[in-house]
């Protein structure tokens, strides 16, 4: 739906409102030996090293429409990875009139509009448990803009960019900026919770939580992957290889370790 001149709220000057979201992923991975371990970590590094990473926030970046003004990458040692790209704002071929309402951000198809003030940023974090055989991957992105257009445009893209066990996001806009009477406006687009922004087939594939502060303008939203298959965290081969007892002490591991990322705590054994 279109706004039409009249409905549209008209700011003095720039929009100075600052949106940001923050997406984080995990995937987890049973990795039983050394060798396992390290091989999973080296398919990470070359998986998600800096110039795919790189690859992925641009899109992020024609996504909401902007101008890319500079780009710093770094792949580290012994493992991971930071991009972080500056945006300024685009060129915006008709006055926008986008209403905001609450759906599912595009895939990287067509430039929406113009940003300014604007940055990108990516880091990743390969990592394995000492004793108890997991390895885990993190990726964290932020995507801070200022101006009309919320971020939110570009979660569809990214959620479809990583394969995910675990996904936690959150969305804030601080500061205000002014109509023409002078009058503050601290948000300039309804939004009830970052899952209305996610497509329905993906959030029926994970149980969903939401912390949702309204009168602060901040959002949180946090996922866990509903179906598990033991073939999807073994590095290498798959479960047919395994006795039923080792198919069970893996699961229950696998299973703890994405509790205790989801719930935020340890989980202490029972005795």
């Amino acid at each position: 739906m279109k706004l039409t001149p009249e409905q549209r709220i008209q700011l003095h000057e720039f929009n100075n409102l600052t949106k940001s979201l923050s997406f984080n992923m995990y995937d987890i991975c049973y990795t039983k030996t050394k060798e396992e371990r390290e091989a999973y970590i080296e398919y990470i590094d070359e998986q998600y090293n800096a110039d795919r990473l790189t690859k992925i926030l641009e899109s992020v970046t024609d996504i909401i429409g902007a101008h890319v003004l500079n780009i710093a990458k770094q792949d580290y040692v012994p493992q991971g990875a930071s991009v972080t790209i500056l945006v300024s704002e685009g060129p915006v071929v008709e006055v926008p009139n986008e209403s905001y309402d609450e759906s599912p951000g595009p895939l990287p198809s067509a430039v929406v509009m113009g940003l300014d003030k604007s940055h990108i940023t990516v880091h990743t974090y390969p990592e394995y448990h000492p004793n108890e055989g997991i390895s885990t991957f993190r990726a964290d992105i932020d995507v801070s803009t200022c101006g009309e257009i919320s971020p939110l445009k570009a979660l569809n893209y990214l959620i479809h960019s990583f394969d995910t066990d675990i996904m936690t996001m959150d969305y804030r806009v601080r500061g205000f900026t002014r109509d023409i009477n002078g009058h503050k406006l601290f948000i300039d687009h309804d939004i009830s919770s970052i899952q209305n922004y996610i497509p329905e087939e993906v959030k029926n594939e994970f149980d969903m939580i939401d912390v949702n502060i309204y009168q602060e303008n901040i959002f949180h939203t946090k996922c866990k992957l509903k179906k598990f298959d033991l073939n999807n965290y073994l590095f290498g081969y798959s479960k047919d290889k395994l006795s039923k007892e080792e198919q069970e002490q893996i699961t229950d591991k696998l299973t703890k370790e994405m509790n205790e990322i989801f719930y935020g705590k340890n989980i202490e054994e029972n005795k």
